[in-house]
């Protein structure tokens, strides 16, 4: 991620901004808080969508602030109840309140979500980010696992 100075470039407001910061306090999948998978879903949305010809700076935008909601969603006490459906409205809500967004990013971050959520994306660009959230998430979990596994079998070698 290091290497592609334009992508930093497109995210560097949002990155710095306090509220975005704070993100990395909550965790989020697995072994990762939710700035770096936001951090994640961001930089593999704007690669795949410049591959693709898409709006990639819409899609790296709209893919960093597309779970920017200020709850712990593991704790029940914190989340709304019916949590999956409902943090796209309040991350869309607490976005405009931050920056400003054009329909793209506004449609991605509303729409991330699909199809658990029953509203189709209306760009390409959304179903991007859609699909690279799940790819995100897959991959979190993946490399959560190998950890504890190869933990696990590294503990039992030493064992008397």
């Amino acid at each position: 991620m290091k290497k592609n100075r334009e992508f930093w470039i497109i995210v560097k407001d949002i990155l710095s901004n306090e509220t975005v910061q704070s993100l990395q306090i909550y965790k989020h999948h697995y072994g990762s808080n939710r700035y770096e998978h936001s951090l994640s879903v961001a930089y593999y949305s704007y690669k795949v969508s410049k591959f693709l010809g898409l709006d990639h700076v819409s899609c790296a935008r709209g893919g960093l602030l597309h779970d920017l909601f200020l709850y712990d969603c593991r704790d029940s006490n914190a989340k709304p109840k019916n949590h999956i459906k409902e943090h796209p409205k309040t991350a869309l809500d607490n976005a405009k309140k931050l920056f400003i967004l054009n329909d793209i990013e506004e449609d991605v971050i509303l729409k991330h979500m699909w199809p658990i959520t029953f509203s189709k994306p209306k760009y390409l660009e959304s179903f991007t980010v859609t699909f690279v959230d799940k790819y995100c998430s897959i991959k979190e979990f993946f490399d959560y696992t190998k950890y504890v596994l190869w933990n696990w079998y590294f503990s039992m070698l030493y064992i008397e």
